[in-house]
């Protein structure tokens, strides 16, 4: 696949291999075919009036059956697609289940982030699917199921949005507006005295709050400007915003030392982090 050149041990040539067929406008249709049948496993789930059995996973965070459908979904399409290319997703790993990603090339999977927006069915929920290359989201799907949106990228100027069936069309941040930036911060993890803070250095027309990696699309859509996170995040809730995002000309760094946010990390835990759109 073009400019997928991987290093390290475990046979990258071979996880190459899986991909070779692949351009990356390929593989942007192919994650959002996957993504989007995902989705569709979960509304069945979503129905009004379906109940919902909730349960609490080691963490204290909730799981789903509509979670567990999607990921196995998820899961077998990509064994499918790439058979060589190890799945890290979330709810196999709060199983205990965790592949050996020293070849430096694979899957992060969230099967549907914004569990407590699902419950809360305010439509504010992703499926999000990435794929890493040495510590690098080089590709993503975000697939918003209840609201019939989906945003891709797979490289610099490749990002997609689409809606419902119309075609996808190109998206890409936009600059700082004069009158101030537009801030997206988390519904539910705003971590208000340090996000407070942040914020004091910048001019800021508008504050929104929305749930899941629909932060990380709307900066990439050019309709944010900022999102500073001093809240907890997994990898894997991240990893296929950060993609989109990559691609339509923004970035996500560290907020301590401003290096770009990477992935592969001992124990999948996120620092806090800045995703911005043209700075």
């Amino acid at each position: 696949m073009n400019g997928r050149n991987g290093e390290g041990g475990n046979g990258p040539e071979d996880l190459e291999d899986d991909l070779e067929d692949f351009d990356d406008e390929d593989l942007q249709a192919v994650l959002r075919l996957i993504a989007e049948r995902a989705g569709q496993v979960i509304l069945a789930h979503y129905a009004e009036g379906a109940a919902i059995e909730v349960r609490s996973k080691d963490d204290a965070s909730p799981v789903t059956a509509a979670d567990e459908a999607a990921e196995a979904f998820i899961l077998q399409a990509l064994e499918t697609l790439t058979p060589k290319i190890p799945v890290v997703a979330e709810e196999a790993m709060a199983a205990g289940t965790q592949p050996d990603i020293s070849g430096g090339l694979f899957w992060l999977v969230d099967p549907l982030d914004g569990t407590k927006e699902f419950l809360a069915r305010n439509g504010e929920f992703t499926v999000n699917i990435a794929l890493i290359q040495d510590g690098e989201p080089v590709a993503g799907v975000v697939h918003a199921p209840a609201l019939a949106k989906t945003w891709a990228g797979a490289g610099p100027g490749s990002a997609t949005y689409s809606e419902a069936d119309q075609p996808a069309i190109g998206i890409a941040v936009r600059r700082p507006p004069e009158d101030g930036l537009v801030v997206v911060a988390s519904r539910r993890h705003g971590a208000a005295k340090e996000l407070d803070s942040f914020l004091a250095d910048y001019r800021i027309a508008e504050q929104m709050e929305t749930g899941s990696s629909l932060k990380f699309c709307l900066i990439a859509s050019g309709k944010a400007d900022l999102y500073p996170r001093f809240g907890r995040t997994m990898e894997w809730d991240t990893a296929a915003g950060h993609a989109v995002l990559l691609a339509a000309g923004g970035s996500v760094t560290r907020a301590d030392d401003g290096s770009p946010l990477r992935y592969a990390k001992p124990g999948f835990e996120n620092p806090h982090f800045i995703a911005r759109g043209k700075t």
